[in-house]
């Protein structure tokens, strides 16, 4: 896809959460943008419960955000190792970079298989094979001790984070209301930001609206704010009652929405050719184009991405190209910020265009 822009203007990345942009800030203060076919209005996100309708659904992600950012050393050399994806044999796909204080560059091509870095704690990998062959960024990985890695990223570890971030933050800053912690330490290596902006008061207003909630679980590799790869393999589970509750707006009068490109992959890879959405686990490596297109989600709320960012192409496969182009013309226009920290944007069906519960344009 090509947007206005090649490139978002430095100006508008995110460098703090909301809720550190002013005193009093909460993380309901980001701007929501409202696109239903190429019309687009101007929000605020806690106004999200009034866009939605009673029997709307929203598709959320339990995953937490990992502290899995690690120091360490190869030979005298100081590089910052990402732990992003364990593997089913015990291993990490890890992302080495290099430390420029502001973050971290990715200066550090992957590789050469036998690479050792020594971590803290008496910890060692040994990189062992790229990832996938179409890319050495990312490399499997041998750690030792084996099962080390979720105890030295609870003493030693600290969230992923770009130079396009002001400073590093506490974990919690990472982790949405959605957020579950998992038995076997699991979690996603950067924060499914989507949900980022909800609240525990936007949640109940929109349960009393009469919107409900189906929690999916997407653990999030890796993604590099540099490379804009298509997404790796990923862990993913839809549990039965998620999938009876989508099952069944689906066939009444609700729209399926799902918060975030992390639970569009889930629920897409959970629904079959008929587009039944079926209790499943395990591994997808579905990745959402317009030429695949969407069988179950109605609608999106996401953040707003770089131009050259392989998840366009989900939005255009929910909401069609010239729906995206006119948002984010709109959205650089009206100067909305971007990354983790910035604003959403709301991707609703055109037939809903002209419904009274959406319409109006506020800043």
């Amino acid at each position: 896809m090509t947007l206005a822009v090649q490139r978002v203007p430095e100006e508008l990345s995110a460098r703090v959460p909301a809720e550190q942009r002013r005193p009093g800030g909460a993380r309901d203060d980001v701007r929501l943008l409202v696109s239903r076919g190429t019309e687009v209005t101007h929000h605020v996100f806690r106004e999200l419960p009034g866009l939605l309708r009673a029997g709307d659904l929203l598709v959320v992600n339990t995953s937490p955000t990992l502290a899995a950012a690690v120091d360490g050393r190869v030979g005298h050399a100081r590089v910052v190792v990402h732990f992003s994806t364990r593997g089913d044999d015990g291993r990490w796909g890890v992302e080495l970079r290099d430390p420029d204080g502001k973050g971290t560059t990715r200066a550090r091509a992957g590789g050469p298989a036998g690479t050792q870095v020594r971590l803290a704690g008496g910890v060692r990998l040994a990189l062992e094979e790229p990832l996938s062959p179409a890319s050495g960024r990312l490399w499997w990985a041998r750690v030792s001790p084996a099962g080390a890695v979720p105890g030295l990223l609870r003493e030693h570890g600290r969230p992923i984070r770009y130079a396009y971030t002001e400073r590093d933050q506490p974990l919690s800053v990472y982790q949405t209301v959605f957020a579950l912690p998992s038995a076997d330490g699991a979690g996603s290596a950067e924060m499914p930001s989507a949900a980022r902006p909800f609240t525990a008061g936007v949640v109940a207003e929109l349960v009393s609206r009469g919107v409900q909630f189906a929690p999916v679980t997407l653990h999030t590799g890796v993604a590099s704010a540099e490379a804009h790869e298509p997404p790796y393999p990923e862990r993913f589970a839809v549990p039965e009652a998620s999938a009876r509750l989508i099952n069944a707006a689906r066939a009444g009068n609700g729209r399926v929405i799902a918060v975030g490109t992390t639970a569009v992959r889930a629920v897409e890879s959970a629904a079959g050719a008929d587009g039944v959405v079926r209790a499943r686990g395990g591994w997808t490596d579905l990745v959402v184009t317009p030429a695949r297109g969407v069988r179950v989600v109605d609608g999106l709320l996401t953040g707003l991405h770089e131009p050259e960012a392989s998840h366009l192409l989900m939005l255009e496969a929910v909401a069609g190209r010239a729906a995206i182009s006119r948002g984010y013309d709109e959205a650089l226009a009206g100067g909305y910020l971007w990354h983790e920290f910035g604003d959403v944007h709301l991707v609703l069906p055109e037939e809903d265009a002209d419904a009274e519960h959406c319409s109006g344009n506020r800043q």
